[in-house]
């Protein structure tokens, strides 16, 4: 297990797929801000609401210069089915390996009903414009967190 990230801290790169098969990198990014979040598993009720709220906040995080972009374990193929699924506007990527996830430390042991599992930890990082963590939000939970994160970023 990795440290938790924390404020100040550099931002674990990657370079991952995305649901439409193309390549994103978090170089590529450099010079915006980024929110970026490990979700368990596409399609199921909890991720799909986060994914909706994300979708549903997307222009007004893109008008106060944030880009958002969601990870999971699942296959880019399953990842289309998503985004077509539920109409998502923005990446989602593929990381089947958990390396990016483990970097982040949003991989690992969590409780799941009373016992001690290894899974995602559902985690969401908000990456200034030069790179640094300037959030590290753990153990989130799906409904409520995206208007919980545009109060703490002052997005209305």
């Amino acid at each position: 297990m990795t440290q938790r990230l924390e404020p100040g801290d550099a931002a674990p790169g990657f370079t991952l797929t995305s649901a439409d098969g193309d390549e994103v990198s978090l170089d590529s990014l450099h010079g915006k801000r980024v929110i970026l979040y490990f979700y368990p598993a596409a399609m199921t009720p909890g991720c799909t609401k986060q994914a909706c709220d994300f979708r549903d906040n997307l222009s007004s995080l893109a008008d106060h210069g944030f880009t958002v972009l969601g990870i999971s374990k699942d296959k880019p193929a399953k990842l289309r089915q998503f985004v077509e699924r539920d109409a998502l506007t923005f990446p989602l990527l593929s990381d089947e390996s958990l390396d990016v996830h483990k970097a982040y430390d949003a991989y690992g042991e969590k409780q799941n009903y009373g016992k001690t599992i290894m899974g995602v930890i559902r985690s969401t990082f908000v990456i200034d414009a030069d790179g640094k963590i300037e959030k590290a939000l753990y153990n989130v939970k799906a409904t409520g967190h995206v208007a919980r994160l545009l109060k703490e970023l002052g997005v209305s």
